[in-house]
């Protein structure tokens, strides 16, 4: 479990930092358009704008759901229930684990 607990520690690291590059973007590209006066329907570059705020805030949300996850894994390893199946209390196959550090149920239940 020890190179399981490394695994999630690292992709929480990763996350985290993740996490904090995609936020300067989202203020970047906030500051942009605070500093452009825009219509974002009929300027071609009001349209850019918009899309990469759009693009941006999801990247980030996606980001931070990932790092609940990981949160969540880790605190079921804390509890000794990580790597056991929320749906039938079986074990999850470690190379599952090693694949899907975050999964919750194991390969037969996931199906």
């Amino acid at each position: 479990m020890d190179d399981l607990r490394e695994l999630l520690a690292a992709e929480r690291a990763r996350t985290a930092d993740r996490i904090a590059a995609l936020s300067a973007d989202v203020e970047a590209v906030m500051e942009a358009s605070r500093l452009v006066a825009t219509d974002d329907e009929h300027d071609p570059e009001g349209a850019t704008i918009a899309f990469e705020r759009s693009q941006t805030s999801t990247l980030l949300e996606d980001a931070r759901q990932r790092l609940e996850q990981l949160d969540l894994a880790l605190a079921r390893l804390e509890a000794g229930e990580y790597g056991v199946c929320a749906r039938c209390g079986r074990p999850i196959a470690v190379e599952r684990l090693r694949a899907r550090p975050t999964a919750t149920t194991c390969i037969a239940c996931a199906i």
